[in-house]
């Protein structure tokens, strides 16, 4: 049986709560998956999206927070607000607060674009 995408994104909640960041793309994401940064081109293609991944993660020292604040599910949209602290590589300290808007089709992320203060985030 299918999951719904409530369930779908409980889990992907989940997982990114324990830090489980590339997991979450290889179960919940599209082989032709987007990911969008604010008005940014997107990337595109699975192995974008990991690829892009694991090259932020590598650029984390410590993470002192991460978890969903709230999500909202409607049909085949969902809403995620994540709240991410973490310090660098080089130890700065960075705050994200941001909303992660996705579109869902056969159980997989097809579309997700982050929305958030572009100024709190590192270049």
């Amino acid at each position: 049986m299918d999951m719904s995408i409530r369930e779908s994104v409980q889990q992907l909640i989940a997982l990114v709560e324990r830090g489980e960041f590339l997991e979450a793309i290889e179960r919940f994401y599209a082989e032709d998956a987007t990911m969008q940064e604010n008005g940014d081109p997107p990337r595109v293609g699975l192995p974008a999206l990991l690829a892009n991944e694991r090259q932020a993660l590598a650029n984390v020292q410590t993470w002192h927070v991460k978890h969903a604040e709230s999500y909202v599910v409607d049909g085949d949209r969902s809403a995620i607000h994540w709240l991410f602290d973490m310090s660098d590589a080089a130890g700065k300290h960075r705050t994200f607060d941001e909303i992660a808007w996705q579109e869902w089709r056969d159980g997989k992320i097809i579309h997700e674009r982050f929305f958030y203060d572009r100024a709190r985030k590192p270049a």
